[in-house]
């Protein structure tokens, strides 16, 4: 029985960036898989480390923008014979009183494509208390050909496809649906062609390169073993994901050290995991090339610039050794000409309108106040149930001088803040850059002359979402606690609660980041030598009180209670640090929030103590 490396690919037009990786490996997974369900897989024939190895260890992943591929190893040409064992029925029902098969049985015999000979050679056995009949057989294995249609099939139905397309293939007439058009596919055996076919097209062993720089077009392989070398020699192409993220994470350390320039000045690129697979995703023959803009341009806050310039046009800015946004930034191309001036030159075009665009929104958004567009807001629905954003502001302003209070914030400028919070929803730059809310509103409030802490609590109020460690800040502290009580409450109060894993309103992580809050603010005050002053259900009350009568739910104050307390306790059990019935016996007793965890420990170290059962 021959035993040899499998390579299957699909050829495509350009695939979405985002969703490449997912897809290769879901790809991937699923062909592996359905060739092991079948005993296609031979695991002894592996050879050196391979021997040891099983699942994704088994085989190769390769997703480029034009392909999704996978190289399995030790792929048998056909299955082993199986044995199959089938329970008919009980004897008294398959057998007559003179030993011979029932209609019944013989029915069944008969579907399982034996006839009466069989009823002789049928096994008895005990299945609980009654005597069954068996029916045993030797079952042919299927052929890699079979086995390898039914995984290309499965795999290709059940791809994690963002958005599937339907084309029509070359006949005119018939109908396709994939990610994107395909157009051509290799099923390859060591050096044999597998007959299969999948999305209109028959197996082959020929594949295309780079669009502009493959040396050779088509690509004819002779070995499955040959495909990533291959591919990267005659067309151009790094075809693993992995390696390809590699080696630009490679090129673009190597540009930022060569854009320091003589001086040695230090510069790095800005972190963004996401951008650097999406990047991956758009090239198969990446080439790092420094670019800049004018100076003038940093006048614009840094952010904007990032921004614009990863999520618009996938660069990837350069910052100095102090973070500071430099005029300089990399750009991954495609290609590699010999003289790259002209590459360089059109990506610094294509950017200084988007900077241009950045700075004219900074500049008009300055000649009016934040305090001038607050009455605005009223023209921006918050939800049709809890009126505008507007009316939103005034019930977090309040809650917010409230927490200020019971905290040690000064409350004047605890509601400041919070008249302001929003108000950047009206500005140019927000409108083109949702993300940079409260970023922006933190600048504007800066050039309006607003007090430092308020402008800083502007700017942290978004901040904080993404990082839960909290701020220094108590004004921030008490914008943020406003603003999620206010969200918590209204949302759920109508009716709007997380179901299953849907929870389109963030309910679950606005009721954890509730939780640290409290734990925080416990923490800086014991460091002060106070008691925290504010507690869960006197915020909850006072957040309720703030919205119109009997417009939320009856019930609202003890569900929400709950919930935050249900999300505390799922939290401290997924950390695994303690017994799960120490957290449920101290959580039960609904203690103030910041109490919880060091309630947690006091009870870990009596129940520790060899006296414990017998107090207990």
């Amino acid at each position: 029985m021959k035993t040899a490396n499998l390579l299957v690919e699909i050829f495509v037009e350009e695939l979405p960036p985002k969703a490449l990786q997912a897809l290769g490996v879901a790809f991937a997974a699923r062909i592996f898989g359905v060739l092991n369900e079948e005993g296609l897989i031979d695991a002894a024939a592996m050879s050196g480390d391979d021997k040891a190895l099983t699942g994704a260890s088994s085989y190769e992943v390769f997703a480029s923008p034009r392909r999704l591929a996978t190289l399995i190893r030790a792929v048998k040409t056909q299955a082993p014979e199986l044995q199959r064992q089938v329970k008919l029925m009980p004897v008294g029902v398959g057998l007559d009183a003179a030993g011979k098969g029932t209609p019944a049985l013989l029915k069944k015999l008969q579907a399982l494509g034996a006839d009466a000979s069989a009823v002789d050679g049928l096994r008895r056995a005990m299945d609980g208390k009654a005597e069954v009949l068996f029916f045993d057989s030797n079952v042919r294995g299927v052929s890699l050909a079979e086995g390898l249609q039914k995984a290309l099939t499965e795999a290709i139905t059940k791809l994690p496809i963002p958005k599937v397309m339907t084309y029509q293939l070359a006949d005119g007439w018939s109908g396709v649906k994939f990610v994107r058009p395909a157009h051509s596919l290799i099923a390859l055996h060591g050096s044999e062609v597998v007959p299969v076919q999948a999305l209109g097209l028959q197996a082959g062993n020929t594949t295309r390169g780079h669009r502009f720089e493959a040396a050779i077009d088509p690509i004819v392989l002779t070995s499955a073993d040959d495909y990533a070398v291959t591919l990267e020699k005659d067309g151009a192409v790094i075809a693993s994901f992995d390696s390809r993220r590699a080696e630009i994470a490679r090129q673009l350390a190597a540009a930022a050290i060569l854009a320091g320039g003589a001086s040695g000045t230090v510069l790095h690129v800005a972190e963004n995991k996401d951008l650097l697979d999406e990047v991956t995703g758009l090239v198969e023959r990446p080439n790092v090339l420094v670019c800049r803009f004018e100076k003038e341009f940093l006048d614009v806050p840094q952010e904007c610039l990032i921004l614009t310039m990863k999520a618009n046009q996938k660069y990837f800015p350069l910052l100095d050794a102090n973070g500071k946004l430099t005029n300089k930034f990399l750009v991954v191309s495609n290609i590699r000409p010999d003289d790259p001036g002209a590459v360089i030159g059109g990506n610094e075009r294509v950017i200084r309108p988007r900077l241009a665009d950045a700075k004219f929104f900074f500049d008009q958004d300055r000649s009016k106040t934040l305090e001038s567009r607050v009455p605005a807001l009223a023209r921006v629905t918050y939800h049709n149930k809890l009126g505008n954003q507007y009316e939103r502001t005034l019930r977090v302003q309040a809650i917010a001088q409230w927490v200020a209070g019971h905290i040690g914030a000064d409350v004047g400028l605890a509601g400041r803040a919070a008249l302001l919070a929003k108000a950047d929803l009206l500005t140019d730059m927000v409108g083109e850059f949702p993300e940079l809310q409260g970023v922006m509103g933190g600048y504007y409030a800066r050039h309006d002359g607003e007090a430092p802490l308020v402008s800083d609590a502007i700017s942290d109020q978004y901040a904080l979402q993404r990082d839960h460690t909290g701020a220094a800040n108590p004004l921030s502290a008490a914008l943020d606690i406003a603003d999620r009580a206010e969200t918590l409450v209204g949302i759920w109060g109508i009716g709007l609660k997380p179901t299953g894993e849907k929870d389109p309103y963030a309910l679950r992580r606005h009721a954890l980041t509730l939780i640290n809050r409290f734990e925080l603010l416990a923490l800086a005050s014991w460091l002060e030598g106070k008691s925290i002053a504010l507690q869960l259900p006197d915020l909850l009350e006072y957040a309720l009180s703030k919205f119109p009568p009997n417009l939320l739910g009856q019930k609202t104050f003890l569900e929400l209670t709950e919930f935050i307390y249900e999300r505390f306790h799922n939290r401290l059990h997924g950390l695994g640090i303690y017994r799960n019935e120490v957290i449920d016996a101290v959580v039960s007793k609904r203690p103030p929030l910041h109490e919880v965890v060091k309630r947690i420990k006091a009870v870990a170290v009596f129940a520790a103590l060899p006296e414990a059962p017998a107090l207990a």
